[in-house]
C-alpha cells in the first residue's frame, strides 16, 4: 500500500479532492496524475487525544483500508478518524470506508 507523504501532494488532494462525512470516518478524494497508482494517507488530529488514542485511531483506518483493498482506480484518499473510530472495529469501519467510496465513485 503506497502512502502520500508529500506536503505538495496533500495540499493537492486538499485543494481538488471531494470531502464524504460519516460517523465512523471522514474521506477526501481526487484522481490521480496519469500514470500514478493510488495513494492513501492516514490522519487523526490531535484534538482527538493522546498518542495512544490516535495511533489506535490509525491502526484502525490502516486495517479498515486493507480490508477494502485501498488505494484501487487511480485515486488518491485521504482517510481521517474521528472520535468514534477508537471504539470501532475494523469491520464496522471497512464497511462505513466502502459506502462513502460508493459516494465517490457516483
Amino acid at each position: 500500500m503506497e502512502t502520500i507523504k508529500s506536503k505538495r501532494d496533500f495540499e493537492r488532494v486538499f485543494s481538488r479532492g471531494r470531502r464524504y462525512n460519516d460517523a465512523l470516518l471522514r474521506i477526501r478524494v481526487t484522481p490521480c496524475e496519469e500514470g500514478h497508482p493510488g495513494r492513501v494517507a492516514f490522519i487523526a488530529a490531535k484534538r482527538l487525544g493522546n498518542a495512544v488514542f490516535r495511533n489506535r485511531c490509525k491502526r484502525v483506518l490502516r486495517e479498515a483500508a486493507r480490508l477494502c483493498s485501498l488505494p484501487g482506480g487511480g485515486c488518491d484518499v485521504l482517510l481521517f478518524a474521528t472520535s468514534r473510530t477508537h471504539d470501532s472495529s475494523p469491520e464496522q469501519v471497512a464497511a462505513s470506508l466502502s459506502r462513502l467510496l460508493a459516494r465517490a465513485a457516483r
